[in-house]
């Protein structure tokens, strides 16, 4: 069970073998925020991650009593020191760019599984990376064009590392699954954890 709405995540899960269920947890972000006082950004990003995982994981108990939930969130790390969520606006979107070009951020992703089994939960786990982004410099004219995809106004930092966004990625360190939003190294360690061979999860004939 994927806990999140983000077609990334699921484009990489189907890619990678999975076939999940979806269930946006509707987890209010800003209150799981104020209610951590002053976190760090990977506690952040962790936090938000089991809080989407648990409120799914509480929701589908009695139609899914034997489930695993994924839940995730991803943060950018500007060079400058400012934690980025989702821009929300065209004018915070080319803010966010005006800083970065040039320049790289550290991309915190934040996963938390949640396994069910007889509608209860017996075990959770949580974890959390940082994947480095080199960010190009797009001209005027390009950024303009970008930002009236719209693309960049709904995704973590501003960018995407799959979609148009893609063209002004000069690279990653690091794990580049992270960045689309879901990492495959880091759920399948947390998988195992909660005692789950992410092999079993796999749709492809090859699993058998």
């Amino acid at each position: 069970m994927l806990a999140s709405a983000s077609p990334a995540r699921l484009s990489v899960l189907r890619s990678a073998g999975i076939e999940p269920l979806v269930r946006v947890s509707g987890v209010d972000e800003d209150a799981v925020t104020a209610s951590l006082g002053d976190p760090a950004p990977a506690e952040l990003v962790s936090a938000l991650a089991q809080a989407k995982a648990d409120a799914v994981a509480a929701e589908i108990g009695a139609e899914e009593p034997d489930a695993v939930i994924v839940g995730c969130d991803s943060m950018l790390l500007m060079a400058h020191g400012e934690i980025a969520g989702k821009p929300g606006t065209r004018e915070a979107a080319a803010e966010r760019w005006a800083k970065n070009a040039g320049s790289s951020g550290e991309l915190l992703t934040g996963h938390a599984i949640v396994r069910l089994q007889g509608g209860e939960v017996t075990a959770r786990a949580n974890g959390h990376l940082g994947t480095t982004v080199r960010f190009g410099e797009p001209s005027e004219a390009e950024l303009e064009a970008y930002l009236a995809t719209g693309e960049p106004l709904h995704v973590a930092g501003g960018f995407t590392l799959e979609g148009f966004g893609g063209w002004f990625i000069e690279g990653v360190d690091g794990d580049p699954s992270s960045v689309l939003g879901i990492s495959l190294p880091l759920t399948r360690k947390l998988l195992a954890q909660v005692g789950v061979s992410v092999v079993t999860l796999w749709s492809s004939p090859t699993a058998e």
